[in-house]
Formats: C-alpha cells, sequence, structure tokens
C-alpha cells in the first residue's frame, strides 16, 4: 500500500488531475448514490470513475482517498436518564429511562444503541400515601438486580426503620414456564431466559415487597405444604409466567445469579 501511494504521489506531480477525488469533489454521500462518484483512481488501484457514497465500501469502487476525506463517525448518545417511576400504581406495570443521541453516525459509523430501555416495576403505595399492590395472589419477580436499585422508605412510606433489617428467602423447584420467557432479549429482561423447568430457584423476600404489618411477601408460598402448585409472573413481560412448588424457607439466598430473583 506504501509503494501504491508513493507511485500516485509521483503521478500527481506529472499529471495533476490523476488523484481527483473526494476531496477535490467535496462529496461524501449515505448509502448507495450513484450521483456522488468523481474521477480518478480508485481503492482497488482501477483508474476511472470512483465513488464517494457510504455503499462503495462494499461494492469496492470507493475513491483512493474516501477513508480520508469521508471518515466513519459512529453514533454517540448521552448518558442515560434517571429511571421514571412506575406507569402505574398498586398493579404491575413498567418503569423507562432514555438517552439522548449527541451524534448521528456517518460514512458507514456505528449505528445508535437502543435509547430507550423499560423494565417492570410495581408500586406500594398510591400517589395519596395509601398502602397498597400487597394483594396479588401470583407471586411477581424480577432480577435480584432490581433489590440494588430500590429504596425501602421512598417506595413504602408506612415501612418501619426499626425492622429494616427484617427479610428471609424463599426455595422453589420450577414446574413449568411459558415459551415466552426464553424468547427474551432485551437487556434488562434477558434474565428471563435462565428459567428453566426443574431447576431449584431463590427469591428474595425484602422491603418494599414485604408487607409492614405481616412481614411477608404476596405469594410467597409460605403456607403451602409443598406439594401446592402456586403461580408466578415475571415483571416486564406478563406472558413470561409458570408454576413451581415451595422447597423450603431459608434466612439467606444461595443460588447461582441467574437462577435468583427478588419478590417485588
Amino acid at each position: 500500500m506504501r509503494t501504491l501511494w508513493m507511485a500516485l504521489c509521483a503521478l500527481a506531480r506529472l499529471w495533476p488531475n490523476a488523484l481527483a477525488g473526494c476531496s477535490d469533489a467535496g462529496r461524501c454521500c449515505p448509502g448507495r448514490d450513484l450521483a456522488c462518484f468523481s474521477h480518478g483512481w480508485r481503492q482497488d488501484r482501477v483508474y476511472g470513475t470512483c465513488f464517494c457514497d457510504q455503499a462503495c465500501r462494499l461494492t469496492g469502487d470507493c475513491c483512493f482517498d474516501y477513508a480520508r476525506a469521508c471518515p466513519a463517525r459512529p453514533c454517540i448518545v448521552g448518558e442515560w436518564s434517571p429511571w421514571s417511576g412506575c406507569a402505574d400504581q398498586c398493579r404491575p406495570t413498567a418503569r423507562v429511562r432514555r438517552r439522548a443521541v449527541r451524534q448521528e453516525p456517518r460514512n458507514g459509523g456505528e449505528p445508535c444503541p437502543a435509547l430507550e430501555e423499560r423494565a417492570g416495576c410495581l408500586e406500594y403505595a398510591t400517589h395519596q400515601g395509601q398502602d397498597c399492590g400487597h394483594a396479588f395472589v401470583p407471586a411477581f419477580i424480577t432480577t435480584s438486580a432490581f433489590n440494588k436499585q430500590r429504596t425501602r422508605q421512598a417506595a413504602s412510606p408506612q415501612w418501619s426503620t426499626d425492622t429494616e433489617d427484617a427479610g428471609y428467602c424463599m426455595e422453589f423447584k420450577t414446574e413449568s414456564l411459558t415459551h415466552h420467557c426464553a424468547m427474551e432479549n432485551r437487556p434488562l429482561t434477558r434474565w428471563m431466559q435462565y428459567l428453566r423447568e426443574g431447576y431449584t430457584v431463590c427469591v428474595d423476600c425484602q422491603p418494599p415487597a414485604m408487607n409492614s404489618a405481616s412481614l411477608r411477601c404476596s405469594g410467597d408460598g409460605l403456607d403451602s405444604d409443598g406439594n401446592q402448585t402456586l403461580h408466578w409472573q415475571a415483571i416486564g413481560n406478563p406472558r413470561c409466567q409458570g408454576t413451581w412448588k415451595k422447597v423450603r424457607r431459608v434466612e439467606q439466598c444461595s443460588c447461582p445469579a441467574v437462577h435468583s430473583f427478588i419478590f417485588i
């Protein structure tokens, strides 16, 4: 390549118009644009019509100076916004966060990543501060990573700091689940792919999912004798749901991360 470049430079001194390219034409075009061309040496060492459009990288007919005259610029996005509150109170719903594009991609640069993410959530208080959300029969679960993002006092005003250390873990053996769980590939719902029939999973009961009066989580199956089939549903995709049976209650969860969840 260096030898070719030196030869082209020598040719330019003998024939000034021989190296006409994208810079001389002042062109850099998106996509495939047959009107975005010049005359000169191509990158495949052929002299004649050469192109300055984005598709020339695929067709191999770029002008020799395309990479320098039309450098690829990747998409640049800003930081994620804070998570929004739940879209509604007292029922399973979704929260959202967004980020803005600071620089659009050009000349085949890296395209923009997702600009919005959604994740399941459940509020335990109305706008007036009334406690709610604990009357659901199924167990609503999400990834244990969500526990790091929620605060007890903010989500449940009635929660007392006197019992802040309260909590327990329920172990279940999954009996069945819908095929919708395995189809999830969004960043914040990908954890559903690891739900499998016949596996033992751990579900942590912590505030604010824990009722401040009963110190229990809805759907924890604590009163089950172990033979009763209990129902669960994944927050973030209501079609991902199934059944399980209680194994035991323990003080702390010890399942692998992919099989560790929390009541929500």
